[in-house]
């Protein structure tokens, strides 16, 4: 099963909105076949390891990262029905898929088709693997990581604002890494008037994000960097657009109120099948999307430079404060060297 969630997280990134799947064929002491789900729209894993392995699937073992889908109405059929065909004989899952049409149904119909199967094989790490899908298929919402970097004495920037480079090199590649596995990067205009950012993932063979952009007044010029380099850009806004648009992929997402409600955000990129998102800016914004209650996780690059002084920018802010007592607790914390930088993550809500 390890080998299995080795070969989804190959396609990191690239399922989304489907989950990150990964299955081989055993037989008789030996893998027979393996594969893993490229890209929504394609062939799952189960059936793929199933053609490469021909007349030989015929009383084998299925493993495989999530419970064999059932439903129809999707761009690609059951795979229960390719593995019943096929004449597996046992099935092993490490989850079950959380997906309500799914939910337990794949793993009913394979053993009222005489096949067995056993679940909760490394539940854990599978969970882990398709953390975004979780969210996104049981709420509709994407999955919410918070991205900061500090010094040793918390600070994100000088008084005057001026932030590059507090992290490493090998921590800025780390991030590039993991803005090739989101859907999106939400920013603020605040930041983009600051720094001109592509936020791109300039990695070899990565996927460039959806940038989504919250700019009350329509302020982000049209030659900046995000409104002329692909992909698409949404700016979120309560002002009519008065230039025309630099190219074909901006988009307008219009809000009514004096602030954007950060929920219902969520909810309008859920609409448009955005999984996962990236939290990329001040620290007005971090402290506003942690008040609002979005964030899923956390992850903070800790550079071991000490700035010091009055009046300096901290990793979240905002007008108000939580006492200790009921301060927001982080769980499941870990932590590892990156480079010179130690990398701290976590999450908002325990995990059952």
């Amino acid at each position: 099963m390890k080998r299995c969630l080795r070969l989804a997280a190959k396609a990191a990134g690239k399922t989304s909105p489907n989950p990150m799947v990964g299955a081989l064929l055993y037989k008789d002491g030996e893998i027979i076949s393996e594969a893993y789900h490229k890209k929504a729209g394609t062939p799952h894993a189960e059936p793929l390891a199933i053609d490469k392995a021909g007349a030989l699937a015929n009383g084998s073992t299925l493993f495989v990262t999530l419970e064999p889908c059932c439903h129809t109405g999707k761009r690609t059929p059951p795979c229960t029905e390719r593995i019943i065909s096929a004449g597996i004989k046992d099935v092993c899952i490490a989850m079950l898929d959380p997906n309500p049409q799914v939910a337990g149904n794949g793993v009913r119909i394979l053993n009222n088709h005489g096949i067995r199967t056993e679940v909760g094989i490394i539940r854990e790490q599978a969970e882990a693997l398709n953390e975004f899908y979780i969210k996104y298929i049981t709420t509709g919402m994407p999955f919410v990581i918070l991205k900061s970097a500090m010094t040793l004495d918390g600070k994100t920037a000088t008084p005057d604002g001026f932030s590059k480079w507090i992290s490493s090199e090998k921590s800025r590649h780390i991030v590039h890494k993991l803005r090739s596995t989101v859907d999106a990067v939400v920013t603020a205009i605040g930041t983009v008037k600051a720094d001109n950012p592509r936020l791109t993932a300039r990695v070899k063979r990565g996927r460039n994000p959806i940038r989504v952009v919250i700019d009350p007044e329509l302020e982000t010029p049209p030659d900046f960097n995000i409104m002329t380099t692909p992909p698409k850009t949404i700016l979120v806004t309560r002002k009519k657009p008065l230039h025309t648009k630099p190219h074909s992929d901006i988009e307008y997402l219009h809000y009514e109120s004096s602030k954007v409600d950060m929920k219902w955000l969520m909810i309008e990129l859920g609409r448009r099948e955005i999984t996962s998102v990236l939290i990329e800016g001040g620290s007005s914004l971090a402290g506003y999307a942690v008040r609002e209650g979005v964030v899923d996780k956390i992850m903070v690059f800790v550079a071991p430079k000490i700035v010091g002084g009055p009046g300096v920018y901290t990793p979240v802010g905002g007008k108000t404060f939580h006492p200790l007592d009921s301060a927001h607790q982080i769980y499941d914390l870990k932590s590892k060297k990156i480079g010179t930088d130690l990398l701290i993550e976590g999450y908002f809500n325990k995990k059952l």
